[in-house]
């Protein structure tokens, strides 16, 4: 499973392939990484129906979670990728936002690594 995450901090990504390093040697799970809302537009257009789960932080200087997620579902739906986001605030108006354009999930960080893995196997 090709798996994009989207987060304007750098250091996601060594936290990711530390805590995946078992699904990642697998060959079950296999990471992108995205540092904003415009590279994740980017990634997609050029790796079309590759990602078939995104994880997007929700504040993001420039483009937004929740106008990535927009876009994303406008003009990525054929076969539509899974979007979860994650944010650091749990609120209900980012979430009632983030499920009215689409999310199939909603995180909070900071992630619970064991409770994001259960929902990944469940996916795959």
């Amino acid at each position: 499973m090709k798996i994009l995450v989207v987060d304007d901090e750098t250091d996601v990504r060594v936290l990711f392939e530390q805590r995946f390093r078992k699904e990642i040697k697998n060959g079950e799970m296999d990471f992108a990484f995205a540092y904003s809302g415009e590279d994740a537009l980017v990634f997609l257009g050029n790796h079309k129906h590759e990602a078939v789960l995104i994880l997007s932080d929700i504040n993001m200087p420039g483009m937004s979670g929740l106008d990535l997620l927009k876009h994303i579902k406008q003009k990525y739906n054929q076969p539509p990728p899974v979007v979860m986001m994650i944010t650091a605030y749990g609120d209900k108006e980012n979430f009632d936002t983030a499920m009215r354009l689409g999310a199939d999930d909603f995180l909070t960080k900071p992630v619970e690594f064991d409770v994001l893995k259960q929902k990944l196997k469940a996916i795959l």
